[in-house]
C-alpha cells in the first residue's frame, strides 16, 4: 500500500509566500525607521536590492503557524522571544559564514552572543512578535482573504521575483567578497 505524505498544500504555500512578503517588507520599514531614528539615515544597507528583509519574514510566519488560540500565554511569550532570536542568530551566522560580513553587530550591547543577538533586542522581539501575532496578523488574514483571487494570479511571479532576488543577492555579495579578497591580496603584496 502506497501512502503519500504532503507537508504543505499549494494553497498553504501560496498563503505563506503572501505573509512572508508582507512581513519582510514591514521588517524593512521597521529597520529603516529605526536607522533613521538612531543615525538620521533612512536607508540601511540590505542583503536584497528590494525593500525586503527576509529575516523579518521568516520569524512571523513561523510564529503565526506555531501559535494557536489555546496556547498558554507563557508559551506564547516564550515563542515570541525564542523564534525571532533564533532566526536572527542563525541569519547572522549564515551571513557571516558565507559572505564574511555582518549586516548588524550587537557586540557593544549587554548580554550579546557573537554580536548576532542580544537580550535588549530579544526583549523587543517579544513585544513586536506579540503585536504581530495578536493584532497585525488577524488583519493580514482578512486582507489575504479579500485579495486571494488576485493573489492566485500573481503569486508565481512574486515567488520567482524572490527567488531571483535571492540568487542575485548571493551572487552580488559573493562577488563583492571575492573582489574584497583580491584587493586585500594586492595591497599585501
Amino acid at each position: 500500500m502506497h501512502t503519500s505524505f504532503v507537508l504543505v498544500s499549494v494553497e498553504t504555500f501560496r498563503e505563506v509566500i503572501f505573509y512572508f512578503i508582507i512581513y519582510s517588507f514591514i521588517g524593512w520599514l521597521l529597520e529603516n525607521i529605526y536607522s533613521f531614528a538612531t543615525t538620521k539615515k533612512f536607508f540601511k544597507p540590505n542583503f536584497f536590492l528590494g525593500p525586503f528583509k527576509p529575516m523579518y519574514g521568516f520569524a512571523p510566519v513561523i510564529l503565526v503557524y506555531l501559535i494557536n488560540q489555546n496556547m498558554h500565554l507563557t508559551t506564547v511569550i516564550f515563542l515570541c522571544f525564542f523564534i525571532p532570536t533564533l532566526v536572527e542568530y542563525v541569519s547572522g551566522l549564515l551571513l557571516l559564514k558565507f559572505f564574511q560580513r555582518k549586516w548588524w553587530d550587537y557586540s557593544n550591547l549587554p548580554l550579546q552572543l557573537h554580536g548576532h543577538i542580544c537580550l535588549p533586542f530579544s526583549i523587543c522581539w517579544i513585544f513586536l512578535s506579540l503585536l504581530c501575532v495578536k493584532i497585525v496578523h488577524p488583519g493580514m488574514i482578512s486582507m489575504y482573504e479579500r485579495i486571494d483571487q488576485y493573489w492566485l494570479l500573481v503569486w508565481p511571479t512574486v515567488a520567482l521575483y524572490f527567488l531571483a532576488e535571492m540568487i542575485l543577492a548571493i551572487r552580488r555579495h559573493s562577488t563583492k567578497e571575492l573582489s574584497d579578497v583580491k584587493q586585500t591580496n594586492q595591497i599585501n603584496k
